[in-house]
């Protein structure tokens, strides 16, 4: 009976969003409140390890759903329509493209090693070589671990995680023939000069005193590497 009352309640208030607001549009493949699926449990499981979601990932859209949902996206900068659409879905690491005219890069859809080269330069252009692939490996290593998202594109637009995406940098094409985009390719092909490392840091400006619990596991350039 409450869950009951609880989807009325949520229909209520979509209802009420899409009247008042003539911008209110989802475009493509989206999640909905009332569906129920995997892919819904895994959106839930997603915003609870994140702590946007409080409840039970068990797969269906309920009223509690709809306002984690809501909470992601205006951290994310989307449009606040507690429904998880493919650009909701993209960030959270539960799809795997990245689409224009949101907070993600502009354009046309881009190749992951594009993003991550976007990623490196803006976080590590003035390293050595190896520098630069460290920064490139830690974002694949965060696509491997469970705290994180599962895409590059997730862990690159998580809220605060790189200042390449809150300055724009993001959004600059970068040159095939750069070496960040060889140093991007060579981290998707597996070269880790951190050895699983999680985290980086520039210690002469790091404020951050969680970042200092971190062990470092090695330095290369400017930046040291943790867990």
């Amino acid at each position: 009976m409450l869950r009951k009352l609880k989807f009325i309640l949520i229909l209520t208030i979509i209802f009420s969003m899409f009247t008042l607001s003539r911008y209110f549009i989802v475009a493509g493949p989206a999640l909905y409140p009332g569906n129920y699926g995997e892919e819904v449990k895994s959106l839930q499981q997603r915003l609870k390890n994140w702590e946007y979601y409080d409840g039970t990932a068990d797969g269906f859209y309920d009223l509690d759903t709809f306002l984690a949902v809501r909470r992601f996206q205006e951290c994310y900068g989307l449009y606040p329509s507690g429904i998880a659409d493919s650009d909701t879905l993209a960030a959270i690491g539960l799809r795997k493209y990245v689409k224009a005219g949101t907070a993600y890069a502009q354009g046309t859809q881009i190749s992951n090693e594009q993003l991550l080269a976007r990623a490196i330069n803006g976080e590590a252009r003035g390293e050595p070589y190896e520098g630069q692939v460290a920064v490139g490996a830690v974002i694949l290593n965060r696509t491997r671990d469970p705290k994180f998202p599962n895409t590059i594109a997730g862990v690159i637009y998580q809220p605060g995680a790189f200042t390449a995406v809150s300055d724009g940098q993001i959004n600059v094409p970068i040159d095939p023939n750069s070496t960040v985009v060889k140093a991007a390719r060579d981290a998707l092909n597996g070269w880790d000069p951190t050895n699983g490392c999680l985290y980086y840091w520039n210690p002469a400006t790091a404020t951050s005193k969680w970042i200092w619990s971190r062990k470092i596991i090695t330095k290369i350039g400017k930046h040291n590497f943790g867990i």
